[in-house]
């Protein structure tokens, strides 16, 4: 009985393994096939691991990282897409959601709002409206919080 669960369980792991691959290629084939629908964000894919990919984001206009181009890198785990990819800034960056150090991103859809709908390129234009909206109020960067909460703008 216990080797008929170990075994259905792997089996199982095996195929969600399997529907992760299978949905993270069908995100690289449109990838590929949308590259000038959005200049905003370039989804690149390791060569080596599906489940490794790293994007490169334009800063919005009209914020302090306007003309800014920030490096972000996807760890997808196998669950995928029940569960988030854990995204975090390679580049340094000044922001109230986002760990000065670690570069961890504080975004409510990688973690309890995650629904299977959000795509990669999805999430990358979450983390743009992020930097054109912080919020101060749950900040993973204090410093960069209270100087938005106090309203100083320019010392943000």
């Amino acid at each position: 009985m216990e080797d008929t669960l170990v075994d259905s369980a792997i089996v199982q792991r095996g195929g969600e393994m399997q529907a992760s691959r299978a949905r993270l290629f069908k995100e690289y084939k449109e990838v590929q096939r949308e590259k000038s629908a959005d200049p905003d964000i370039q989804l690149i894919c390791d060569d080596s691991n599906i489940f490794k990919w790293t994007a490169v984001i334009k800063g919005p206009s009209e914020t302090p990282f306007e003309g800014g181009v920030f490096q972000l890198a996807f760890s997808i785990p196998e669950q995928y897409p029940l569960l988030p990819p854990q995204v975090r800034f390679i580049t340094k960056i000044f922001h109230p959601n986002v760990h000065f150090k670690t570069g961890e991103i504080c975004l409510d859809i990688l973690k309890n709002a995650w629904s299977p709908a959000w795509t990669l390129q999805s999430v990358c234009r979450a983390i743009i409206a992020l930097m054109a909206h912080p919020e101060a109020d749950s900040p993973l960067n204090c410093d960069s919080g209270n100087l938005l909460r106090s309203g100083d703008i320019r010392g943000y």
